[in-house]
């Protein structure tokens, strides 16, 4: 699925809720079909990338890369950059309330861990890792 299709479906979600923003449960699912796409462009075993969500951050170049593709569709890369304003665009666009805040202020506190890479998947890794770091509790992965 490509960026702009993940967009729309992304936006179909939303609308069909009748809801401003996703709950965790569609967050999640709608994290299961980006992870089956990057699991098709990416070469990493499943199992290096199945507990990302519980902190588990295997320090591999396939493994960093898939959470770079992630990024990717998730539409927070931007000049193949991760992007701090689109980060926080799409939080408050499809995060539940609940944890809106939260989700924002561990963006906020890693948003200068990518600059330390020239490489997207080692910024996209470590960036990760830093928001997992400040507060797993809120920390929704594919």
């Amino acid at each position: 699925m490509e960026r702009r299709e993940f967009g729309l479906l992304i936006i179909a979600v939303i609308l069909t809720s009748g809801a401003e923003a996703m709950t965790r449960a569609q967050l999640k699912n709608s994290a299961k079909m980006m992870k089956k796409s990057c699991l098709g462009k990416v070469d990493v075993p499943e199992e290096n990338i199945v507990d990302i969500e519980k902190g588990k951050f295997i320090e591999e170049k396939n493994v960093m890369c898939y959470i770079a593709c992630i990024y990717q569709m998730s539409q927070i890369v931007k000049n193949n950059k991760l992007s701090y304003e689109a980060s926080i665009k799409q939080v408050d666009l499809m995060y539940p309330p609940d944890i809106k805040d939260a989700v924002k202020k561990s963006i906020e506190q890693c948003k200068d861990v990518s600059k330390k890479y020239k490489d997207l998947c080692e910024a996209s890794y470590w960036t990760a890792k830093c928001i997992y770091d400040h507060d797993p509790k809120i920390f929704i992965f594919a």
